[in-house]
């Protein structure tokens, strides 16, 4: 069974109601028809509904899934409740209304005030668009320093890492973290991937350098992150610095990193940069057809997960059932 075949089992098991704002997008119409179809995870769209009716044309959307913020029947608790929420920024009553005729913030709404258990979107919005809502209104998640965004890669034919299931991070969100972020995003990522794995973690901290085979202050960053990870989480099997073949390829890693636990066996890729992990995770996906599932958010109160502008509906339909998993475990 793939990665994406158990989440779906798993989303099927406790269904959870998943909010989508971007239903001007047909490829997002086409995600909602699957998942209502093959039972995975309950929708609301937010939109016009003739206008959705007219475009889902032949989709199985039914009109009771599509709801329109002009109509809405508790939109004065939602306005009071973001007022609350934001007064202290400066956000007045009549501001909030304003805001909420926005599909994004009107979503977000929806799962803070658990009409909806998460959100998707981002095959129209850009990331920060996406993510500002969801900071301003849900806020990071208890014990949470920063947020980030992670990947779930699943490489066809693979024999490294999970059967050929990884999680990438930061490949979406954190530009340049300095060492104390990186060790979070570390461990946020090894906590994700337990759970929508369901394997044991096995973290590299990488880098153009293993165990000091070079020395600058980017090696000294990832050697610096790698000590207060392990300080942080000392039974989380994680190492670093190391290089990426290094990290997966066992000859490699017993060679360059003797002794280490972590080496030839990562399951779990930690980049130093948003640059690195960008480019690793669209390199993955397009040369080795890999599944490419994000970039997911982590470290929310609540599920709120972005997509790829470029993502397909299938792609969408993914990312839904990753979502309502997610949902399960708050």
């Amino acid at each position: 069974m793939t990665f994406l075949e158990r989440t779906i089992q798993r989303a099927k098991s406790s269904i959870k109601t998943i909010v989508l704002p971007e239903s001007e997008d047909i490829r997002t119409l086409k995600a909602a028809s699957t998942v209502l179809k093959e039972g995975i995870a309950d929708i609301i769209l937010i939109g016009d509904k003739e206008q959705i009716k007219k475009k889902a044309e032949g989709l199985y959307i039914p009109e009771n899934k599509i709801l329109e913020i002009n109509k809405f029947a508790k939109m004065d608790e939602y306005a009071n409740a973001l007022y609350q929420l934001r007064k202290e920024k400066g956000v007045t009553l009549e501001a909030a209304y304003k805001l909420l005729q926005n599909p994004l913030y009107f979503a977000v709404m929806m799962v803070k005030m658990a009409d909806a258990d998460g959100m998707v979107a981002g095959a129209v919005n850009a990331t920060s668009d996406t993510l500002r809502p969801a900071l301003q209104i849900l806020k990071t998640a208890k014990g949470t320093k920063i947020v980030s965004a992670f990947f779930i890669m699943c490489v066809p034919d693979c024999e490294y890492g999970a059967k050929g299931v990884f999680a990438y991070g930061d490949s979406g969100l954190v530009e340049n973290p300095d060492a104390d972020q990186l060790s979070e995003i570390a461990i946020s990522t090894a906590k994700s991937f337990k759970l929508l794995v369901e394997e044991e973690p096995v973290v590299a901290m990488l880098s153009y350098s293993t165990y000091g085979s070079a020395k600058s202050e980017l090696t000294d960053k990832v050697i610096q992150a790698t000590k207060l990870a392990k300080e942080k989480a000392p039974d989380l099997m994680l190492d670093g610095e190391l290089q990426v073949d290094a990290a997966i390829v066992k000859e490699i890693g017993q060679k360059k990193a003797p002794g280490s636990k972590v080496a030839g066996k990562a399951n779990v890729m930690i980049f130093p940069n948003l640059d690195s992990g960008n480019i690793s995770y669209k390199i993955t996906q397009r040369l080795a057809k890999a599944e490419a599932y994000g970039p997911l958010l982590q470290g929310i109160a609540k599920p709120v997960n972005d997509l790829s502008r470029g993502c397909s509906a299938e792609d969408i339909v993914g990312v839904i059932a990753i979502t309502a998993v997610q949902a399960q475990s708050v």
